[in-house]
């Protein structure tokens, strides 16, 4: 799998094109004109839908990017638009399939396919066999399968990883990818394959179902050592709800009593009217309400009765007070009593001896009254009396009644609960019941646990002869015999010493005498470019050897930077031969490319390496590798005269 070319569509239907070759393809030029956007347009055009192409003038002026890849006897056109206003990701494509295929005009553009799509085409073709990461039994995170976005990793040199000693490879310093790295590498080199997975897989299973069926053999044991015990004990139970009366001897008993409980029903509890008892209550207080207004009556009739005594007694002493002036002296020939202050005795009127005879008569007749209305006030009284005692003896029938209803409705609650009680007892017994295992069901499952201890054994003596392990050190061993003479072609510190791709770290170690000496531990940029490219093209020239799915090409972004005294330097040289030769190391410019010229043409022939600079050399041989002439203000990937994006 190699670059074609690169092409960028303008809002007005016109398209730059940039056309690669195999072996060392250099861009240079100023800064700011698009050179380091090519990885990212690459990567956009390879299933990743993070677009991450620098704001300025080509996500101001690109409305879609394409890219055509060759891979042996086929070439594939991936074009993606724009990620729309505010978007950071796009993940809808257009795909196009031939033995040759051309860059299709701006009207041809219509999307018809999504980044899965293009993942899964390109990991196909570029020969990634079906696989599943290797990941060890006792580790939490899921297997998942390579593709050729595991590739992005040894395909991209950018500025800030180049000459990076922290960094060896694109992306490293992002979560969870050096994990990923770890993972896939080995299936990209061609020594992990599905084999072990599917055998770690089934070993899973078989020991998944292996505690499983220890977990039965258990319970089955348990079950038989306490059956009896547990038998009598929910007996009891089911005696002490109702549902059996007696608890027979013998297991077989037991069990045959306990499958009895199953057959018990719910007792229907009788209907209960609430409204029944509610009315009773409303008569009763009917009742007791009549009952209270007679027995005021009964009171007022009586404090009436006890008044009438009251004043009976006071006019009858009043009477015999005045009665007693009959004993004064009587006309013997009329038979009056005599006054004895009368006028006529006196020789004048008595006006005292009439009022106290009118008094007299007053009092007289009111006696005779309150005499007279006795018998009816006495019969008042007995008729409100006799009432009183109805209206007691319909208050206890009343009440009767209601203790009757209340009980009912206290004997439906009662049946409800007995119920309950007995249902959970009842579901207790089915449980105990169906989980009673027989002494035959305990064999059979001892057979099954030998089976799958067997079967688990079996396995893990198959993952014990797996050699996957030191087939990987073999394979890191033939790329690291490599790296030592690149650092020391490349100018880079301990090029004496053997060099080798630490997976573990991710990093390059160098094996001085007496201790290693890991990247991170070096310095100068030139050494870290050194390590950087040893590593990869080290990689790449085993994969290309011996046929392993990695992309045939790489980028590197201004690896030339840490030959330039300055950065200013390196960005004045803007692609000018004078001003390299001005302030470059040449010769250290020139071997890095001798270099990468050589890989492509002798360690890996055909290999595509597309190196984006600043500097340039006047070689007829390096010129030879020039895509285009050095990319200014014009020309550069995006032209001037292209219109805006619109922005609504």
């Amino acid at each position: 799998m190699k670059i074609k070319s690169i092409h960028i569509y303008s809002n007005d239907d016109r398209r730059r094109d940039v056309i690669f070759h195999d072996g060392l393809n250099v861009i240079t030029g100023r800064s700011s004109t698009g050179k380091s956007a090519l990885s990212d347009i690459i990567e956009y055009c390879m299933g990743r839908s993070t677009f991450n192409v620098p704001e300025g003038v080509i996500r101001d002026h690109v409305a879609w990017y394409a890219v055509i890849y060759r891979f042996e006897g086929e070439q594939v056109l991936v074009a993606k638009p724009a990620p729309v206003l505010g978007a950071q990701s796009g993940s809808t494509v257009m795909v196009r399939r031939g033995a040759v295929v051309e860059a299709p005009v701006s009207s041809e553009l219509a999307v018809n396919d999504t980044d899965d799509g293009v993942v899964a085409l390109l990991t196909q073709l570029l020969g990634i066999p079906e696989n599943t990461t290797d990941v060890p039994i006792e580790n939490s995170r899921d297997s998942y399968d390579a593709n050729v976005k595991h590739t992005f990793y040894y395909l991209f040199q950018k500025q800030a990883i180049v000459t990076n000693k922290d960094q060896l490879f694109y992306r490293q310093n992002e979560p969870h990818q050096p994990q990923a790295i770890k993972d896939t590498l080995p299936i990209l080199l061609g020594v992990s394959g599905r084999d072990k997975f599917a055998l770690e897989s089934q070993l899973r299973i078989a020991q998944r179902e292996l505690r499983l069926n220890a977990k039965l053999v258990q319970q089955a044991k348990e079950a038989i050592d306490n059956s009896e015990e547990r038998a009598i004990g929910l007996l009891s139970e089911a005696r002490a709800v109702g549902i059996l009366r007696s608890v027979g001897a013998g297991e077989v008993a037991v069990v045959d009593l306990l499958r009895q409980v199953l057959d018990w029903q719910p007792t229907p509890s009788p209907e209960d009217d609430g409204k029944r008892v509610s009315a009773i209550e409303d008569d009763l207080v009917g009742l007791r309400e009549r009952r209270r207004e007679t027995q005021r009556r009964i009171d007022g009739a009586q404090q009436f009765a006890r008044r009438a005594d009251g004043f009976q007694s006071e006019a009858r002493e009043q009477r015999d007070r005045l009665s007693s002036i009959k004993a004064l002296p009587t006309n013997r020939a009329t038979g009056e009593w005599q006054w004895p202050f009368a006028e006529a005795n006196l020789g004048m009127a008595n006006p005292i001896a009439e009022a106290l005879l009118s008094e007299l008569d007053s009092l007289d007749r009111e006696l005779t009254a309150v005499t007279g209305e006795r018998p009816a006030l006495e019969a008042y009284l007995v008729e409100r009396q006799r009432e009183v005692v109805s209206i007691g003896d319909d208050i206890r029938s009343k009440e009767l009644e209601l203790a009757s209803a209340i009980s009912a409705s206290e004997v439906i609650v009662q049946m409800g609960s007995r119920n309950n009680a007995a249902s959970r007892v009842v579901g207790r017994v089915s449980l105990f019941l169906e989980n009673l295992v027989p002494d035959a069901e305990l064999t059979k499952l001892k057979n099954e646990e030998r089976r799958l201890k067997a079967k688990v054994e079996g396995l893990e003596r198959k993952l014990g002869a797996d050699d996957t392990e030191s087939r990987l050190l073999s394979t890191l061993s033939n790329i690291s015999m490599h790296m030592s003479g690149y650092i020391a072609d490349l100018g880079g510190e301990f090029g004496q010493y053997p060099a080798r791709l630490d997976l573990h770290n991710l990093t390059v170690v160098i094996d001085r005498p007496g201790r290693p000496i890991y990247m991170n531990r070096t310095g100068g940029g030139e050494n870290h470019l050194a390590y950087h490219l040893a590593a990869l093209l080290a990689l790449h020239r085993f994969a290309s050897t011996y046929g392993q799915p990695i992309p045939r090409f790489m980028l590197i972004d201004q690896p030339t930077q840490v030959y330039f005294p300055s950065e200013r330097a390196y960005a004045e040289a803007g692609g000018s031969i004078e001003q390299t030769e001005k302030d470059a190391d040449l010769e250290a410019v020139r071997r890095l490319f001798e270099v990468l010229s050589r890989f492509t043409t002798q360690d890996a022939p055909g290999f595509q390496l597309i190196v984006t600079e600043h500097a340039n050399l006047r070689d007829a041989w390096f010129q030879a590798t020039l895509v285009e002439k050095p990319w200014t203000k014009p020309p550069a990937l995006v032209p001037d005269d292209w219109p805006d994006i619109p922005f609504a």
